[in-house]
This record gives C-alpha cells, structure tokens and sequence, in this order.
C-alpha cells in the first residue's frame, strides 16, 4: 500500500503563501502607495490603476507557481522589455521598493516567505533600472515610444599614431 504522502507534490511559495488572496493583498497594498506618488503613478497611462494591477498580480502569481494565466494572456515576461519605454532611474527603484516594502509589511508572512519574497523583489527592482538620469530629466521623463530604446552616439576615437611616443 502507497502512502499518500508519497505521491504528493511540494507545494509552491504560491500555496505557502495563501496562494490567490495572498497576492492580490500584496498587489492592492503596493498600489495604494503608487496612486499617491508623483513619480511612479506618471509612470501609468491608463487613468485607472486597474490593469496594472490585475498584470502585476498574475505576473507574481506565474513567478511564485500558481497559474500561468500571465503568459497565456501576455506571453513571455520580457520584464526589461516591458519597462523600457519607463524612466526607472533609481529614485523610481527606491520608490517602488518603498511601496512594495510597505506592502509586504500587511501581509505579515512567516519569516522564511517574508526573505524569499523580499530578495526576489529587490533583486527585480534593481534590474528594471533602464537609466541614471534624475527624475524629469531627459527623453525618457515623458516616456520613450514603444519598441524604441534610446540611441546613445558613441564618439570615435580617432586612431593614435605611437610614432612619436
């Protein structure tokens, strides 16, 4: 006779972690502090927060091993492609991480999940950074047009004769 437990699949962070609800309290807390910051909530075009909201929680759910609703609607991630038209510079960084701290605070998850959720969004967030110019400044504060990555000219350096060294 086979023991059930045998046969039984590790559960996912996703299931650990309340699954669903979970994420959408993690999500809806996050977003409450972006409706209220000037430099990320420019970041949205759509006048509700709405659609961002409902990507980032599928996003997160596909991630921590729930369904894979996210790729079905959208395809693959592509996170650096799909912040790129963005200014993420590292104050945007610091005030997502901000938010999403405060976020990860309601959920008052066990210690081990808190860590694992933690790093995995740090390490995220630090990777979107597409630029190192201040917040208004520069062709990207406006948002850069879809598909389009800034061109930056690369000056020639002229060939150096070491006849005369």
């Amino acid at each position: 006779m086979t023991d059930a437990s045998d046969t039984a699949q590790p559960l996912s962070f996703y299931d650990e972690v309340g699954g669903h609800d979970t994420f959408v309290r993690l999500v809806d807390a996050f977003y409450r502090g972006v409706a209220a910051d000037e430099v990320l909530r420019s970041m949205y075009p759509e006048a509700d927060l709405g659609p961002a909201r409902e990507r980032l929680t599928l996003f997160l759910e596909q991630y921590w091993g729930g369904p894979t609703t996210y790729s079905e609607r959208r395809g693959h991630p592509r996170l650096r492609m799909r912040h790129a038209p963005f200014h993420v510079n590292p104050d945007a960084r610091d005030r997502w991480l901000h938010h999403m701290r405060a976020a990860v605070d309601e959920l008052s998850l066990a210690p081990l999940h808190e860590t694992t959720l933690w790093d995995y969004l740090q390490r995220a967030a630090f990777a979107m950074v597409n630029t190192f110019e201040p917040t208004g400044i520069g062709p990207q504060a406006a948002g850069r047009s879809r598909g389009a990555l800034p061109v930056t000219a690369v000056p020639r350096v002229p060939a150096h004769d070491d006849g005369d060294a």
